[in-house]
Parts: C-alpha cells; sequence; structure tokens
C-alpha cells in the first residue's frame, strides 16, 4: 500500500544533515548494553555472524576509522578468506546509484528535475506529468516493483537467475510503453523497475555506458578495485545458497543494474562507507557525500519514514542513522552508517532469509547500539 509523501527535491532540504534525532530507538526486548571498546565490539560481531546462521557470513565494522571484521559460517571454510571475496549486495545497489545521481547534480550537469522519457527517447512528444529522475530515485514515479511483463519472461528462470532474461532494451521498453499508475510525485511505491530506468536515463544523458559510469564517478575516486558489476567465472565471487542449502547460480541483474548488480568485498563496502562518514577521504565526491545525508522525502503517519536519495534514515541517540540492505536470490547484504558514532557497518552472508530475519537484526543492532 502506498502512502502521500512530501519532498522538496530538486530544492531546498527539509531538515539539515546534521540535526539531532527527535526520538530514541526503542531496544527490543534481550539485545545487549551499547557496548565499549574492541573486547565488546568484536564479542558483538562474533555473535553477529553466529546469529545470521548462514553458510557463509561476513560482519565489518568502522569505529573512528578504526575497522574490526569477524567471518564464519555452517560451511567449511572456503579456499578464500570470507572477507577477501565479493558478495552480491542486491538492492544496497541503489545506494550507490542514489550517490551516483548526486554527483551529476552537484557537478551541474543533471539537475535531477529531467522527463526520463525525454533522455530515453528525444523524439518523443512531451508529457504534461512527466517522470522525472528525481521520481524514480525517490521510488514515487508511479511504477510497479517490476514491469508488467517481467513474470511471464522471468518464471522459467524463476529460481535460477529471472533478472537475467530481462534486458536493459526489455526495461525501456517497458518504460516508454507503459504509463505510471499514479500521478508522478504524490505516491511513494519502491521499485526495482523506477531504478533500473534511472540507470538507463543516466547513461543516456551522460551518454556513457551504465558499467563505464559507475567506474569512473564512483569506483576510480574511491579506490574499490573489489567491487565489480557482473559476475566474474575468475574473479573472487562467493557462492549463494537457497532455503534448503543447495548453491544457486551467481546473479545477473540483466537490465536491472542500478537496482541491484554490485558485488563487493567486504573492505571495499566499508570504504565506501567511510568515505559517507568523512567525506574528505573522497574529495571528487565529497558534495555528493554530503548531498547523500539529507532529507529529501517523509512518508508514512505522521511522515515518520525519512529517505535521501539513497539511504533510509533512522533517528539514533545522538543523530540520524543511514541505512540500506539488499538481496539476491541466495545472498544478503546490509550497509550503514552513522556520523554521530563515527561508525560504519557492512555485512553479508551466503543465504537470503525469508521471514524472521537474524541477518539484518543483527547487522541493524550493530549500528544502533554503537557508542
Amino acid at each position: 500500500m502506498t502512502t502521500a509523501y512530501r519532498t522538496p527535491w530538486p530544492g531546498s532540504p527539509l531538515r539539515r544533515d546534521d540535526e539531532p534525532a527527535v526520538r530514541h530507538m526503542p531496544r527490543r526486548a534481550g539485545e545487549p548494553e551499547p557496548g565499549h571498546g574492541d573486547d565488546d565490539r568484536g564479542a558483538r560481531l562474533e555473535a553477529a555472524v553466529a546469529a545470521a546462521d548462514a553458510p557463509d557470513a561476513v560482519f565489518a565494522v568502522s569505529h573512528r576509522g578504526r575497522r574490526m571484521v569477524r567471518t564464519g559460517g555452517t560451511a567449511p571454510p572456503p579456499h578464500r578468506p570470507r572477507d577477501a571475496v565479493r558478495y552480491e549486495i542486491g538492492s544496497a545497489t541503489k545506494a550507490f546509484t542514489g550517490l551516483l545521481m548526486a554527483d551529476l547534480v552537484e557537478r551541474g550537469m543533471l539537475t535531477g528535475g529531467e522527463p526520463a522519457a525525454h533522455l530515453l527517447d528525444p523524439t518523443r512528444p512531451p508529457d504534461p506529468a512527466p517522470v522525472t529522475l528525481a521520481h524514480l530515485i525517490t521510488h514515487t514515479a508511479g511504477l510497479p516493483a517490476l514491469p508488467p511483463d517481467f513474470y511471464v519472461r522471468a518464471l522459467p528462470a524463476w529460481r535460477t537467475n529471472p533478472y537475467a532474461r530481462y534486458s536493459g532494451e526489455r526495461v525501456v521498453t517497458a518504460f516508454l510503453r507503459g504509463r505510471p499508475r499514479h500521478r508522478p510525485g504524490t505516491r511513494w511505491c519502491y521499485s526495482n523497475f523506477g531504478v533500473a530506468v534511472l540507470g538507463h536515463a543516466l547513461a543516456a544523458a551522460t551518454e556513457t555506458t551504465w558499467q563505464d559510469l559507475v567506474a569512473t564517478r564512483l569506483l576510480e575516486p574511491l579506490g574499490l578495485q573489489g567491487t565489480a558489476l557482473r559476475p566474474d567465472d575468475v574473479g573472487p565471487d562467493a557462492v549463494g545458497h537457497g532455503r534448503n542449502g543447495a548453491e544457486v547460480p551467481a546473479f545477473d541483474a540483466g537490465g536491472f543494474q542500478a537496482a541491484g548488480a554490485v558485488r563487493a568485498t567486504p573492505h571495499d563496502l566499508l570504504t565506501f562507507l567511510e568515505a559517507h562518514l568523512d567525506p574528505s577521504r573522497a574529495p571528487a565526491l565529497a558534495p555528493a557525500l554530503h548531498a547523500v545525508r539529507t532529507p529529501v522525502l517523509r512518508r508514512g503517519f505522521k511522515h515518520r519514514h525519512v529517505h535521501t536519495i539513497a539511504w533510509f534514515r533512522h533517528p539514533a541517540d545522538g543523530g540520524p542513522l543511514y541505512f540500506h540492505g539488499g538481496a539476491t536470490l541466495g545472498q544478503q547484504a546490509f550497509l550503514g552508517f552513522r556520523p554521530d558514532t563515527g561508525t560504519a557497518v557492512a555485512a553479508a552472508c551466503t543465504r537470503r532469509f525469508r521471514s524472521g530475519d537474524p541477518f539484518v537484526a543483527a547487522a541493524y543492532a550493530l549500528l544502533a547500539d554503537e557508542q
């Protein structure tokens, strides 16, 4: 069910990114008190690995520049250390896409108000209520989660690689032929389809392939040498597992690269998050790294759900925390950071949980309880 929202972006922010939280995050029953010191932090990381109960699990924390990583799992140890392989981060890719969008806006290459259809088809007649790039990145374009014909095409490979059967050309065609379910900018509805369209629109606007755009604008400036956008048969990629424990093929995002294609090592993910904590680490991206902290949308009861163009944002004791999760058929990831405590959490595992997810709960608690 979608809900009404307010957004000023492009434009003035709803609240400064350093404004303190207005309420405290409640602690769940049985959770430990916030930890202090490396010994306690290491113990909580080890507990998180055990709680994940996955074939392979990695929980990594950066606290005021000091990193700590714990790995484990129910499967035999792999040939390479678990923290040295790339994990599929699924929808957490949207944090990369949001940062890329912010960078292009901060550089004056885009405003966010461009109609996506015009970028993808310059011959298309103007639409009186167009879907803009800002609508796509904020999930307010009125698009469904997936294209209407996605399920028919994906069904033969539903348990192996459904997205691989839906190309970028089909994503663009489905968008240009369809119509939003709601007037753009009036309702929020999480949409892999919308962010996928955004990726193709950004590539069209810059006359650059998506892979090259991400590589030159994000991966190179951040020094992310352990991050890739597609499976690599000879590379250090983790192997995902289904609910029954069987291995699943490497995820192929097809035409949905901007929504879920990134795979990265835990150390690269920490580097990505540390740049958000201290934008001076990546001067070329510093304006964009500040911009993605700014709230652009509120929704739900009393507008308590707050979003930036890259992150979900929750209040915490000393200031807001930012996070995004993601999953593929056989893997999961969690990314988050807290400027008030100088903490970043990157976690990955090789199993996708369907209900009562202990992995996300453990990762979120590491971030929320840090001091």
